[in-house]
């Protein structure tokens, strides 16, 4: 390991703002501390799951790190500062240090356009390659890195095999945007069809569930019908196949939908819910139509032991692959802003 970037810092913080009056953010911290005591906390939201998973990763290669360690940084301005996110970590203090930024970072460039020249950004890391060529004609090709947080194959692992499962479908609903039009022209009818067969159905909803909720229904269910109208990573689809669970998943394609941007501020295609995948893990369906043809050739495969789903996870994207690209990346930049220092020395 080079010397030049270890211990790594790294810097994530979620934002807690003041809501109703000034200074009320110190109040609410008391009140959320006691109810904590009493009731679970929240899940953790897919962005604070990538600095959770990263963590880990690097705990299990036992590379050294520095958490939120802002003082450390301040006296030690030529070291690498490891920004996981959020965006307002960026204006804590004035960063004299080159920033390595991402991958909870904020959903488009048009959020801050001047990313490179407000802050010492050296290179903007993203989740998955739609992404990158989503920011690329506003930083760059060579500042904008592709880089997937990867997912803990050890907690989330098979439990039983599909013959020792009822015939349940988890129906898994990840739909953002305009819900009632979707559930009554889309979801609706997919589960009427899965009922048509004498499958019964297993349904979550993204942000209304708990991971002990997840991996219950993933011992009970032989597959998933996945529904997002787009991934940029995808982390609880990549729980289910490195769960062994395969996946028959809406792959829409078209443009990014977020509602805040298109059609009106962004208008970018394609993207894809599904951004790491190959036949192992399932198969995908762009319409209902789609849907209809073949989720019965997709659940017959299910019951034949057909896919693979876990073997992808494994080779692509566990904890310790994933740590071994963040620190790779963190060491070229180090070495990069080393040798500019040297230069104009």
């Amino acid at each position: 390991m080079s010397d030049l970037v270890y211990p790594l810092n790294i810097f994530y913080e979620e934002p807690d703002p003041d809501r109703w009056v000034p200074y009320d953010r110190y109040p609410r911290r008391i009140i959320r501390f006691f109810r904590y005591l009493v009731q679970k906390p929240p899940p953790p939201s897919g962005q604070r799951m990538v600095y959770l998973n990263l963590l880990k990763g690097l705990d299990r290669l036992d590379i050294p790190y520095r958490t939120n360690d802002f003082r450390h940084a301040r006296h030690h301005p030529e070291e690498l500062a490891c920004v996981v996110g959020k965006p307002h970590v960026l204006d804590k203090y004035d960063w004299e240090n080159p920033i390595l930024f991402g991958a909870s970072a904020f959903p488009h460039p048009i959020d801050c356009p001047n990313l490179f020249e407000e802050y010492p950004v050296e290179r903007f890391l993203v989740p998955g390659a739609w992404k990158k060529k989503m920011c690329e004609p506003y930083y760059g090709e060579d500042r904008v890195t592709v880089w997937p947080v990867g997912i803990d194959t050890e907690e989330w692992r098979p439990q039983f095999s599909n013959s020792e499962k009822d015939d349940f479908i988890l129906l898994y609903n990840k739909i953002h945007w305009y819900h009632d039009y979707f559930e009554s022209t889309f979801i609706g009818p997919i589960r009427e069809k899965i009922e048509q067969e004498n499958i019964k159905i297993e349904t979550l909803g993204y942000g209304s569930y708990r991971p002990s909720d997840l991996k219950d229904a993933l011992r009970k269910c032989k597959a998933v019908v996945y529904l997002s109208e787009h991934e940029t990573q995808g982390i609880a689809y990549q729980q289910m196949l490195a769960s062994g669970v395969p996946i028959f998943v809406w792959d829409r394609g078209g443009y990014w939908q977020d509602p805040e941007y298109f059609p009106d501020r962004v208008r970018y295609r394609p993207v894809t819910s599904v951004p790491y995948w190959d036949e192992r893990c399932g198969v995908k369906f762009e319409n209902l139509t789609e849907f209809n043809d073949r989720f019965m050739a997709f659940w017959d495969r299910v019951l034949s032991g057909m896919f693979s789903p876990r073997e992808y996870i494994v080779e692509n994207l566990t904890l310790e692959k994933s740590a071994k690209h963040y620190v790779s990346i963190a060491e070229d930049i180090a070495e990069e802003s080393s040798a500019e220092v040297t230069s104009i020395q």
